[in-house]
């Protein structure tokens, strides 16, 4: 348990200064971004060894990995819609998320996304994290508090819509590692491709 308080502290002090307004205008967003979501990937190999050999690639886990996140997409159009309807800041704090591209190239962004951001951030807070916990406790209370954990550390953005994202999107993604942890490859693909999806191609 110590290793995983270990990774869930340097997650939080990692994001915080990634997007907290006091530090974010003061580090490479998007570099930093990568580097961190590669080193909770590193720990999560190294404090839970072979992680690997749960995850299949096939054509079924690939498909099934776009179609949710397709369906993810859709979620959070239509929620970015009520959203902007029933709070004045929610559109211009969804604007802040996406002023993190400007001035950087979309294919770079993409590729950082498509191949180690989103993977990286699977394998640690679903392939460890909620793994670690449900075992410890049991896969219903490992899949709360791992979505909760995952929602907290954008605490420090101060941006309300950030953090329901993550929230909405980590109860999906953990709803899934819950009930079919033997899909970790479609879990890992729909993140991959949802991030580049909301993000370069087809922003809300």
């Amino acid at each position: 348990m110590k290793k995983l308080v270990f990774t869930l502290v340097c997650a939080a002090v990692l994001w915080t200064i990634m997007f907290s307004p006091l530090t974010a205008p003061h580090v490479p967003f998007w570099w930093m971004m990568t580097g961190s979501a590669l080193t909770l990937s590193v720990l999560a190999s190294i404090f839970r060894p072979f992680w690997w050999k749960t995850i299949h690639w096939n054509f079924t886990n690939v498909c099934l990995g776009i179609g949710i996140a397709v369906l993810l997409w859709c979620i959070f159009w239509m929620g970015d819609k009520v959203s902007s309807w029933l709070f004045d800041f929610a559109r211009p704090q969804v604007n802040l998320i996406y002023g993190m591209k400007e001035g950087e190239s979309p294919w770079l962004l993409s590729l950082l996304m498509l191949f180690l951001i989103g993977p990286a951030e699977e394998i640690f807070w679903r392939g460890y994290v909620q793994h670690t916990l449900s075992q410890r406790w049991n896969p219903n209370i490992g899949f709360i508090v791992a979505t909760l954990l995952y929602a907290g550390v954008h605490i420090g953005s101060c941006n309300f819509m950030l953090i329901m994202s993550s929230l909405i999107a980590g109860m999906v993604w953990g709803g899934l590692y819950r009930f079919y942890p033997q899909r970790m490859a479609a879990i890992i693909m729909s993140h991959a491709v949802w991030d580049v999806a909301v993000f370069i191609w087809f922003p809300i």
